[in-house]
């Protein structure tokens, strides 16, 4: 749990105190592949911090789903717009591999947030972390071609995107697996 610590104190330091109250909360889970951990119309009840693993966020389509978000060991996972509002999700997440989580209850962190003369600086800033992410997530559909996404999610987790099949990737870029294949062998 101690990964967990030092990810967070990247935010803010926390006293032994404040990281004890915190820490206690925590529930360790672990995932087989292929596992949905939040399915559409379920609302999320737990913000989990990812030991080991690959989660795909996506929305199920008749023919095709459409792959909009990824999320990486060492980085937080949730639905979180579920998770806020306490509304059912209109998106599910699913484990690619593998996966250690570290379970945190929406109630939990309620308590956290008034427990600790650190909770609510951690949740402002990983709630402005993950706003970054998403607008830059938004602006790269927005701003790039399919290549460009594919050469930045290659080029961030390089050892990770290996692990993700590509017919996900294609979905993530927003082009056909056919189209994905082009852009591969043109950058290879």
């Amino acid at each position: 749990m101690e990964f967990i610590r030092r990810h967070m104190e990247q935010l803010a330091p926390l006293s032994d105190e404040d990281w004890a109250f915190f820490s206690a909360r925590l529930v360790r889970s672990e995932v087989p592949k292929k596992t949905i951990l939040l399915d559409v119309g379920q609302t999320e009840n737990y913000l989990s911090f990812a030991e080991r693993g690959v989660i795909r966020f996506y929305i199920p389509g008749e023919e095709n789903d459409l792959t909009f978000a990824f999320v990486f060991e060492g980085n937080f996972i949730s639905a979180y717009d579920s998770f806020l509002t306490r509304r059912p999700s209109v998106y599910r997440t699913e484990t690619l591999s593998h996966t250690i989580l570290w379970k945190l209850h929406y109630n939990d962190l309620q308590d956290i947030y008034a427990g600790t003369q650190i909770g609510n600086t951690i949740g402002r800033l990983a709630g402005e972390d993950l706003f970054l992410k998403k607008s830059l997530r938004e602006l790269s559909l927005l701003t790039q071609s399919a290549e460009q996404r594919y050469r930045s999610l290659f080029t961030e987790q390089p050892q990770l995107i290996r692990q993700i099949p590509l017919k996900y990737i294609a979905s993530y870029i927003g082009v056909a697996p056919q189209s994905l294949s082009r852009i591969r062998r043109r950058i290879s």
